[in-house]
């Protein structure tokens, strides 16, 4: 993989303590670029200076660990004080990364109460893709199992091309996971004829992006295995994950307008929020 360009939010807490150890099980290539930006977030006016200075040695922290971990990316650190979410949004539009990542929860609590998680916020306003770490403590001989949402879309497609990009060790395995359509209870025996037929061309173009999937990730040297089941997207990814274990959940974005990021219904965001493991909803440039 070509050079990578990813943004760290980083507030000391433990959802952020998730991010730095979840990238160690991110498939990163080793000439990667990255900025870690810790934000103070200021509801009552304070001495200046004060919450800046904790912001700065927080991410002058990260930016230690992570060229502890990975010494030959290039680490930058930098603080500010404001609304993390826009700050990392408007950052992302000037910096230009393939990634943000952030915990999946931030450390205030009354921020996270009255306008929503730090992450839900990134998920829907960048453009670029979002990485939501719940980095569990694993030991180093498990191998690092990631799940690709296959549901025939563009954007499923996209977060397969983004596995694929990635430099996975030896070892990694990959589960292509897709759901399939119930088929509703038509009372017209013509409707229910023709639903039928639309159903099974959907689902066999969907068996189709499967088998290209598979055939893509053992190409790259991943073990696959594929899940084929009836049932909801949303539940299925995520009861998944849990089942096998997996590090991470990756998604499409299905796109980058306002109105389509805003949708709460949407698999992404409802399996961003969900999961117990980490969330890459993908949106290439």
């Amino acid at each position: 993989m070509e050079r990578m360009k990813i943004m760290i939010g980083y507030d000391g807490s433990q959802g952020a303590e998730s991010v730095l150890a979840d990238l160690q099980r991110a498939g990163l290539p080793p000439d990667t670029e990255v900025l870690v930006i810790s934000v103070a977030e200021e509801w009552i006016p304070t001495p200046i200076g004060k919450d800046e200075k904790e912001a700065t040695a927080q991410a002058d922290y990260a930016k230690s660990f992570i060229t502890t971990i990975f010494p030959k990316w290039q680490v930058h650190a930098e603080a500010a004080s404001g609304s993390p979410a826009n700050i990392l949004i408007r950052k992302a539009e000037e910096w230009n990364p393939e990634m943000i990542v952030v915990g999946s929860q931030g450390r205030t609590a009354l921020g996270r109460f009255f306008f929503g998680s730090v992450s839900q916020k990134v998920l829907y306003g960048a453009s670029c893709s979002v990485r939501i770490a719940r980095g569990e403590k694993k030991g180093a001989d498990e191998p690092v199992r990631i799940i690709a949402g296959v549901d025939g879309s563009k954007g499923a497609e996209s977060a397969v091309a983004a596995i694929s990009t990635r430099c996975w060790p030896r070892g990694t395995e990959a589960r292509v996971v897709v759901a399939i359509d119930y088929m509703p209870r038509i009372s017209t025996e013509l409707v229910a004829h023709e639903l039928k037929e639309w159903i099974a061309s959907e689902n066999a173009r969907v068996k189709d992006d499967v088998d290209s999937a598979v055939s893509e990730f053992r190409g790259i040297g991943l073990n696959v295995s594929a899940v084929v089941k009836e049932g909801d997207a949303k539940k299925l990814l995520c009861a998944e994950a849990d089942d096998w274990g997996a590090d991470c959940i990756f998604v499409g974005a299905r796109g980058m307008g306002t109105i389509e990021r805003m949708l709460m219904g949407s698999v992404s965001s409802s399996v961003a929020s969900r999961a117990h493991c980490s969330v890459e909803v993908i949106r290439l440039k």
